[in-house]
Parts: C-alpha cells; structure tokens; sequence
C-alpha cells in the first residue's frame, strides 16, 4: 500500500525571506514520521502572477502554463502542510493568489500550519488562513506548530534550531493529519 502524498508548501516568495529554512525543518520532521511520502514545494518556484485565468478555476480550463503545472502539483497531494509567515496579522498574499488560481484540486484534503514570526509566531497569519483554506474544502488542522521568534532559533550555520515544543508539536500535528488524509480518501474518490 502506498503512502499518501504529503507536500510541505513554502507560502512566502519575497526575497530575503527564512520560510525555507522553517519549511525545510517542517519537511524534515515530515520525512521522519514515516506516514507520508513528504514532499517539499516552493511556492515561489510556480511564477504564480496576480491571479490571470481568464475563467473560473472550478472549471479548469486553464490557458497558462503557469496555473497548469501549479494545478498539477496540487493534484498530486493528499495533504498539506503551509509553512507561513506573519505579515500585518495576515498570511502572505502569495498564498491568497495561489489558492486562488485552483478550486477541484483543493477539495477534501487536509492542512496543517507551521507558522513563524516574532513573538505571534505566526498564530494570527494561521487563524486568517484557516478561514480562508474552508472556502476550497480543505479541513483544517486544530493542531499545528507556532515558531515564536523565528530569528533566534535560526543557526548560523543554516538551518533551524526548533526547540522541543515545535518538535512534539509538529509530530501531534502530523499524526492527525495522516488520520485525516486516511478518512477524506473516500471523499476524494467520488
């Protein structure tokens, strides 16, 4: 029996940023688990422009290049886990336009949040996405990692120093994640 397919999306593309460092730690963990085949995806990577699809997603006709390779990376999950940071107590916009761009592909699959940022470790960038992720018919993880002050935990070296509380977290979360990955299957299906 194969596992489910796990992608550990980095949301932020701006330059300078440390989302790969948090996603690369998260996608690690992921890989240790052992209950998924753990895939990590750069968000920047797909070019994504403002949202540029000349009709609807959830008809999926879709004329660019762009939104055809992202549309199929997105089809290969069973689950995700966004890896995002904080800006002015929203989740990056890069990830609004991105979820934008799909509407099938998202439909009864689960997603677990790391998010980072100062002291808020990101929780009011997850909470408005949580939100957001609904309106696709993605399920929400309650669990989930919140990396208080990013910047101290980050290594010289590169890197990222997660303290226990991330570790045990991030295990919790991807454990009810599979569970979840397991029990939409049937949804999925139809």
């Amino acid at each position: 029996m194969t596992r489910p397919v796990l992608h550990t999306l980095i949301c932020s593309t701006r330059p300078g940023r440390v989302g790969p460092v948090v996603a690369e730690w998260a996608h690690g963990v992921a890989q240790n688990h052992g209950g998924f085949d753990a895939k990590l995806v750069d968000l920047a990577s797909f070019n994504l422009p403002v949202f540029d699809e000349p009709e609807h997603p959830r008809f999926g006709r879709y004329v660019h290049e762009h939104t055809r390779a992202w549309s199929a990376s997105v089809e290969q999950a069973d689950a995700f886990v966004f890896v995002l940071p904080e800006y002015n107590y929203a989740p990056p916009v890069s990830l609004v336009n991105a979820l934008t761009y799909l509407a099938r592909e998202w439909n009864y699959k689960p997603v677990g949040f790391v998010g980072y940022a100062g002291i808020s470790g990101g929780m009011r960038s997850v909470q408005v996405a949580k939100g957001l992720v609904n309106t696709f018919k993605l399920v929400p993880m309650f669990e989930g990692v919140s990396v208080v002050n990013v910047a101290q935990q980050l290594q010289a070296e590169g890197g990222l120093a997660a303290n226990p509380i991330n570790q045990q977290s991030a295990t919790t979360m991807l454990d009810e994640l599979l569970r979840w990955t397991k029990a939409l299957q049937t949804l999925r299906a139809k």
